[in-house]
Parts: C-alpha cells; structure tokens; sequence
C-alpha cells in the first residue's frame, strides 16, 4: 500500500473526469454476481452490512469501508438482506498529466495505475458523506461553473481521504512509537531514566508522550517504571540474599531508603516485610 504522501504525489498528477455520481439503496435481495468492473469507481458505504468479493478476497462491506474499483477487476458484491446496503458512488475517468522541467508528461490510464485500489477503512466518515452528497446534488445540474465546482468538490474529496490516511498512520506510527519506549524500559529499568528523556525517544513533548503513553499502556511512563523496577525488587527479595542497598541498586535506585518508600507505596509493606513473609530466609 502507497503511504498518504506517495497518494498525494500521484493524485497530483491525474486530470480526473466524473462520469457518474449516485447514492443507492439497495434491496434486501440485492445481489451482482461476479463480473470485470469496467470503470474506475469509488464506493463509500454508510449504512448497512454486506460483503464484497474482489478477485477471490472477500471484504466486509460495512459503513466506514471505502472500495476503489478499477477496470478488470473481478467483483461479486451482494447485501445483508436483514440489514440492506445503503452506499454512494463515483464512476470517473484519469489522465496522467503533470509538467517536469518545463516539459508536459501526458500518460493515459492504462500508462499510469490509479494510487488506490481494493478497500480502505474511513475515519472522517461524515465529510466524505457530505462531499458525496454535494457532488450527486451537482450531478443533476448542468452549465459550465457547475461543472467546475464537481471538480473542485472531487479534489476535496481525495485530499479529505489522504489526510483521512495520514492520520490514521499518524497514529499507528505513534502507538509503535510507545512501544518502543515501553520496551526500552523493560531493557534498561535498572538505568537512570527520566520522563525528559523517555519523551525524547519517542520525538514528542513530555506532556504529549505522557497522555499517550498513559492512554496506551494504563500508566504514567514513571508510574509504569516504577513498577517494573519494585516487580524486579521483589524478585531479588525472594530469591537472593542480596542486601537492601544493593537490590536497591540493581532496580535503579541509588537511596535504599527512597527505594523503601517507593516500595510500601506501591506493594503496601516494606522491602523487609515483604521478604520474611514470602522466602524463609530473612533479608539482612
């Protein structure tokens, strides 16, 4: 799959022409059997449950998908009789023309594949509901400055889903980014890390980082870290001999007695407690 930005080049480049706008209700029994779709066409689902086959895969058709149709493709789509497809549609045509170095390129179709193709999942539902409705309002009319705004209204529609993408990548890309400084943690809990440094990692500012790392994971990074650091504590206090200072030290914590604190915080009794109640052996 291109990324939002690689879309956006190749949209560029397109001179597109509608050639059929609609919004369709489909009836319980609504069924096409498999056939070449000969027209480049994108379908918005907004109501309803159905399935679409596209080349042996089948898809969920559902409000929220968005399908990309192109020439050749083999389609078999039918509804869910008990919840009836309801969905809008754009039949158009592209030539490839843009310039480089004061030089006009001009491809046809079949020269220069369309940038979306099979189906995608939509966020911003309700703008692309809205930008289908004004184009099948505009569809009935005719004259030449209507004309221009299907154009103008066409473009707003595919910039709306590549930033529709992007943002759905955005946001991907930042719980992986989350990820990353959760697992970085687990690796190095026993290091002086700070919030400061955490949010650095991940490129964004402490604030930003902390939301989101507390919407992702369930805790604060310090909160997470801590933690993993008394977990490991009390793992070296049931099975060692260490003493304190120097379990204190290999979690992370250079103060044994900061270490104490934090440990009856989070567990409710003390490092000492804490081992003579789960090993015989009492800590020294």
């Amino acid at each position: 799959m291109l990324t939002p930005g690689e879309m956006a080049s190749r949209l560029n480049r397109l001179v597109l022409s509608i050639l059929l706008v609609g919004h369709q209700k489909c009836a319980p029994d609504w069924h096409q059997k498999a056939r070449a779709i000969k027209y480049y066409s994108l379908w918005l689902v907004i109501k309803g449950r159905g399935t679409f086959t596209i080349g042996g895969t089948l898809y969920p058709a559902e409000p929220g998908k968005l399908f990309c149709f192109a020439p050749g493709m083999v389609v078999e789509r039918t509804t869910d009789p008990e919840q009836p497809l309801e969905y809008y549609f754009l039949r158009f045509h592209y030539t490839e023309c843009y310039e480089e170095k004061e030089q006009w390129i001009v491809n046809s179709a079949e020269e220069s594949r369309f940038p979306l193709e099979g189906m995608y999942t939509v966020t911003n539902t309700p703008q692309l509901i809205y930008l289908f409705e004004q184009l099948d309002m505009l569809w009935k009319r005719r004259g030449h400055m209507t004309a221009m705004r299907r154009k103008i209204l066409l473009q707003e529609l595919l910039l709306t889903l590549v930033t529709d993408f992007r943002a759905q990548r955005a946001a991907g890309d930042t719980t992986a980014t989350i990820e990353q400084t959760q697992d970085y943690m687990i690796g190095h809990y026993q290091e002086p890390l700070t919030l400061e440094g955490l949010a650095q990692m991940a490129g964004l500012s402490v604030s930003h980082y902390s939301r989101l790392f507390k919407k992702y994971i369930g805790y604060s990074p310090i909160d997470y870290l801590t933690h993993l650091r008394v977990d490991r504590a009390k793992e070296l206090l049931v099975l060692s001999d260490y003493r304190l200072k120097s379990i204190a030290g290999s979690v992370g914590y250079t103060d044994e007695f900061y270490f104490s604190r934090i440990f009856k915080k989070v567990t409710g009794v003390s490092p000492r407690e804490y081992a003579k109640k789960h090993r015989f052996t009492p800590i020294q």
